[in-house]
């Protein structure tokens, strides 16, 4: 397996991406290409480690590539005319089935962009969307999307819940995962049109498409472990994502700075420190990876575009078990049925009358 890595994607790129990859080679069995302008990557990795990159690890290589799409470019120009960015030599490399999957950190449109238009749709999802992996009472939550599609209409939240539904049965093993409509309430009345109308249609075909749906959920009952996954548009997903990172963040420093304000905190916090690591581990959002991009025909991972050494090591390790899980296989083969393809056409029909009242 080759996982590829654009080493020049991220707010702390190429350092963190290279030191990344390189902490996580002994911890997984794939090979990491670092794609990304070779002469900066080689001159890091000397300057870093006092050898060349092969001194260090067989399984560590570099694919160049001249060009950088940055944060601030628009996305589709940026795709149609940076060929030779990493990003877009990633996509080409794995469309052409040099790497099994690829990750960045860089510009989340061209992100999308690039998925949709080099690598290409699942046929039969309308829109690709990401998964957010996060921490939840005794588990994991899956929030989708968290910030793919900033405008969307009720199929597409219906078949993100379809999507992380087949996710969670085949890559985390939960055989009927729970999933939850974000909304401002939880009674079937409460929401803007797009929830009303993604209620009804979750309602009416959940046991169609084999989804486990529990309602709608508001936002503070999503992390207490009665929910597998979470619902939502992407603008608010990214928002919901956002400041429960943000959240987790202010726990963590308004904890420190309590149990260090005095010497007497200090030695009073001294039973309790393995409790708290545990805890930090959990609220920790960086030992969870990077987002999961459902719905393209290859494996494709967005990396927090803040992303450190760390959180690319878990990210690589992410990415590893999303193409050794099959995760991709399992959604085309859905998708790609007669029997699916038969209802989402009938469903189809069903969101016109609803719209038509």
């Amino acid at each position: 397996m080759k996982i590829l890595l654009d080493a020049m994607g991220g707010d702390n790129a190429p350092d963190a991406n290279i030191k990344g990859a390189i902490s996580a080679i002994d911890d997984i069995e794939a090979e990491v290409v670092l794609i990304g302008k070779e002469d900066i990557i080689n001159t890091k990795v000397i300057e870093f480690y006092g050898k060349p990159l092969k001194e260090i690890s067989d399984r560590i290589s570099v694919y160049n590539a001249t060009e950088t799409i940055e944060m601030e470019d628009i996305p589709t120009q940026a795709i149609k005319n940076k060929k030779d960015s990493s990003m877009v030599v990633g996509f080409n490399l794995l469309k052409q089935g040099y790497g099994d999957v690829f990750i960045s950190a860089g510009n989340s449109g061209a992100l999308l962009t690039g998925a949709t238009l080099l690598v290409g749709r699942i046929k039969g999802v309308d829109r690709p969307a990401l998964a957010g992996i996060l921490p939840a009472y005794h588990g994991r939550l899956v929030l989708m999307d968290c910030g793919a599609n900033t405008n969307c209409k009720p199929i597409n939240l219906l078949q993100f819940a379809q999507m992380s539904s087949i996710y969670m049965r085949n890559t985390l093993g939960i055989e009927s995962p729970k999933i939850g409509l974000l909304n401002i309430g939880t009674e079937e009345t409460k929401g803007n049109d797009l929830v009303k109308h993604s209620y009804q249609l979750l309602k009416k075909y959940s046991n169609d498409l084999d989804i486990n749906f529990i309602g709608n959920l508001e936002g503070r009952e999503a992390f207490l472990g009665d929910v597998d996954v979470v619902i939502a548009d992407g603008f608010t997903g990214n928002v919901f994502l956002k400041t429960v990172e943000g959240l987790g963040k202010f726990v963590k420093k308004s904890l420190t700075e309590s149990f260090m304000h005095s010497i007497w905190s200090k030695i009073g916090s001294l039973p309790s420190l393995p409790a708290i690591k545990r805890f930090s581990k959990v609220m920790d959002y960086k030992e969870y990876g990077g987002a999961l991009f459902l719905g393209v025909q290859k494996p494709v991972v967005k990396a927090h575009g803040s992303s450190d050494e760390k959180l690319f090591k878990y990210t690589i390790k992410q990415a590893e078990q999303f193409v050794n899980n099959k995760a991709v296989d399992q959604l085309s083969e859905v998708y790609e049925s007669s029997e699916n393809k038969e209802k989402m056409q009938e469903i189809k029909e069903f969101i016109a009358e609803l719209e038509a009242k």
